[in-house]
């Protein structure tokens, strides 16, 4: 038993700590708000170590791989609705509510701090994962609310703030950009795990403030155990089902082992931190409530798999490099 904890990945520990913490002691109040300022802090922090550690050159490469970037694309924003709309007939097992949750889950856009985590983590194309992810965003400002108003028919009219830009320049590219004008000064401290201690780090925070927020909302006690167990089973088919459907498009369509990485991690993707916010904006800040539960669900369950995956790309690589060395 103790091997076996051993050899448990220290990434989904940690995720799973911070779900207990986060059902035991949710962060609140004013611990909520200034946790929620430490994330980005942290998110910040990651992404700045990542344009330090990236060259200038790799970083632009990553820019101009319009082939990767259009099948994440197509991934996010075509195959996971069609998916979406094609899982109608669960209507006869569960409500009408839950499966517009499920719905709404398909059509917001990627995760961008966690995906480029487990990009970096498996060894992946990490400067196309972070433009990838990013672009994934951006596009989700307009095809997020387009898809709800064409697909759910509970969507009120769709609105859309002009901040959301501004944001993810703020917290994403900008740290990126000054990490590599630092990247002759800190380029040696950005190499070593320093990364990775923040990859994981931040991830573990993402989970404990959204876990949290589920928790003060009182989201849980709105859903019976037999909707919550059928969710948990429903996200991990979905997972793994997403993710061999994107590593067999990446390998169709000639990508290599690096590129054929970030699809996978960020084309599969469902992010928490986007949709919340476009679920208020989008529905008029109404009550959301089943409605954005499949979504953190499922943003638990994709989190725990990938981390695993990850990991176990990344052992592959080292061991690879290892024989090629010998």
């Amino acid at each position: 038993m103790l091997a076996r904890l051993k050899r448990l990945d220290p990434l989904i520990v940690l995720i799973i700590l911070a779900v207990i913490i986060a059902i035991i002691v949710p962060a609140r109040g004013t611990f909520a708000e200034w946790f929620d300022v430490a994330v980005k802090i942290a998110i910040a922090l990651l992404f700045f170590l990542y344009g330090a550690r990236l060259s200038t050159q790799e970083a632009l490469n990553g820019l101009k791989h319009w082939r990767l970037h259009l099948t994440i694309l197509a991934i996010t924003f075509v195959i996971f609705p069609v998916i979406g709309v094609g899982l109608e007939p669960l209507l006869f097992f569960i409500s009408e509510d839950l499966y517009m949750g499920i719905l709404f889950l398909t059509l917001v856009p990627s995760t961008v701090q966690s995906s480029v985590a487990f990009t970096s983590i498996a060894k992946g194309n990490i400067a196309g994962s972070i433009v990838a992810a990013s672009l994934s965003n951006l596009a989700g400002v307009f095809f997020t609310p387009l898809l709800v108003m064409l697909l759910m028919t509970s969507g009120g009219r769709a609105g859309v703030d002009l901040q959301v830009f501004v944001d993810i320049s703020i917290q994403l590219l900008l740290p990126f950009i000054l990490g590599q004008v630092a990247r002759r000064w800190v380029k040696g401290f950005a190499a070593n795990k320093a990364t990775k201690i923040v990859d994981r780090g931040s991830i573990a925070m993402v989970v404990y403030s959204a876990f949290s927020a589920g928790m003060v909302a009182g989201v849980w006690y709105t859903i019976s155990v037999w909707e919550i167990v059928f969710l948990i089973v429903f996200s991990i088919a979905l997972v793994v089902a997403m993710l061999w459907l994107s590593m067999f498009i990446a390998t169709r369509f000639g990508f290599n082992r690096g590129d054929s990485i970030a699809i996978q991690f960020c084309g599969t993707k469902k992010s928490l931190a986007t949709g919340l916010p476009m679920a208020a904006v989008i529905f008029g800040g109404a009550n959301v409530g089943l409605l954005i539960l499949p979504l953190m669900i499922f943003h638990q369950i994709q989190l725990m798999i990938c981390a695993w995956l990850a990991a176990r790309y990344g052992r592959d690589a080292q061991e690879q490099k290892a024989h090629a060395s010998a």
